[in-house]
């Protein structure tokens, strides 16, 4: 297989780690933080923590007297949130899977799941999870993209939309659930209170093509037989010469238990 796209898979954890410290990242993460609205001595779950990117600024608002719970089930995530957070007392990492969190019922004041149901097996029985875990009263932030939206420029415009068409039908497993977030947590029982749209806007080709594997999933795309080799290395080639824009839409739905 060609390498010449750049198709080697990025480390996980660092790969999160560099796409939550883009523009893009900080501003909407900083945004569900605010509007999760916590206060000092609460219980903060962020389910799915990933290297920890956020325990730190959760940690901060609980203060001393509270308590942040971060549950993740790689060990190489567990790794770096326990590095990240090993001077933060308040912080407690938990191994386990969102299908089954590992934490008692009706014990968590805050919870947030950030880009990760687009993964998981059955985002309805997270949800279900998060309403388990959750008090009546508390507060919860979803935040997933809706990849149908994925918008690269380029002169060869159908090739932008075929890789699109492939990035959502053959890379993400639940590609669009960014646009189901407010129903499936109204059938899970909450009550959806905020529902904003941000979006995440790429000019610089080197950082979008690790945030969005550009090159990665056009190579696997190729491979596959969805896109012409010559028509998909020309289109990277030329995302990389001159102007680059890319977008997508990223929703964050803020509900109620």
């Amino acid at each position: 297989m060609s390498t010449s796209l750049g198709v080697s898979r990025p480390d996980q954890a660092s790969y999160m780690l560099r796409a939550a410290a883009g523009d893009a990242g900080r501003a909407y993460k900083q945004q569900l933080i605010d509007l999760l609205d916590i206060a000092p001595g609460q219980t903060v779950l962020d389910a799915g923590c990933g290297p920890g990117t956020d325990l730190p600024a959760l940690a901060e608002r609980v203060g001393t007297d509270g308590k942040v719970i971060g549950v993740d089930r790689a060990p190489a995530m567990l790794a770096k949130a326990r590095e990240r957070t090993a001077e933060l007392s308040v912080v407690e990492i938990r191994e386990g899977d969102v299908h089954a969190l590992p934490v008692v019922a009706e014990s968590v004041d805050r919870a947030k799941i950030d880009r990760v149901l687009m993964h998981v097996d059955d985002p309805v029985a997270v949800l279900a999870q998060l309403h388990h875990v959750t008090r009546p009263g508390a507060v919860i932030g979803l935040v997933e993209p809706d990849w149908d939206t994925l918008v690269v420029d380029a002169e060869d415009l159908d090739t932008s939309r075929a890789f699109t068409r492939y990035t959502t039908g053959h890379v993400v497993r639940n590609a669009t659930i960014g646009r189901s977030l407010s129903r499936l947590a109204d059938q899970a029982g909450f009550q959806v209170r905020t529902v904003v749209t941000t979006t995440p806007v790429f000019r610089d080709f080197q950082e979008a093509d690790h945030t969005l594997g550009l090159g990665r999933n056009m190579q696997q795309a190729i491979d596959e037989n969805h896109i012409d080799q010559q028509r998909g290395s020309r289109w990277f080639t030329d995302l990389s010469e001159g102007q680059f824009y890319a977008s997508f839409s990223l929703i964050t739905v803020i509900c109620s238990r």
